[in-house]
């Protein structure tokens, strides 16, 4: 998934964006990303467990991707209703069964004007 819509809207875990006043709200918009995580995850986590810090890097690394690809969806959600910007956006996350990971991006989607 490209992080291109990501940059194409503001986004901001405030509720407000310095300098602008929200001139229409659109709604909640949400961007969902599931991956497995696979055997090298489990193993990676077991090791983590085990005491090895640097173990779960590529997992760490994974989670980071999920993020973006989370993010662009709902980046690109807000686009299609017309939203400049993103406020009071959240991430959250679970493990869907024992191989899935699944990250959630959140927020409102707004129409910003220039104060």
């Amino acid at each position: 998934m490209s992080t291109a819509h990501v940059a194409a809207i503001r986004i901001a875990t405030t509720d407000d964006v310095t300098g602008t006043r929200v001139a229409t709200t659109l709604g909640v918009v949400v961007g969902i990303a599931i991956r497995s995580r696979g055997v090298g995850g489990n193993i990676m986590a077991g090791l983590e467990g085990l005491g090895n810090c640097s173990a779960l890097d590529e997992y760490r690394d994974l989670l980071a991707a999920i993020r973006l690809e989370a993010l662009g969806r709902m980046s690109q959600a807000a686009e299609e209703l017309g939203a400049t910007a993103v406020i009071g956006m959240r991430f959250d996350s679970a493990e869907v069964g024992r191989e899935m990971v699944e990250v959630v991006a959140y927020g409102t989607a707004v129409v910003l004007q220039d104060s």
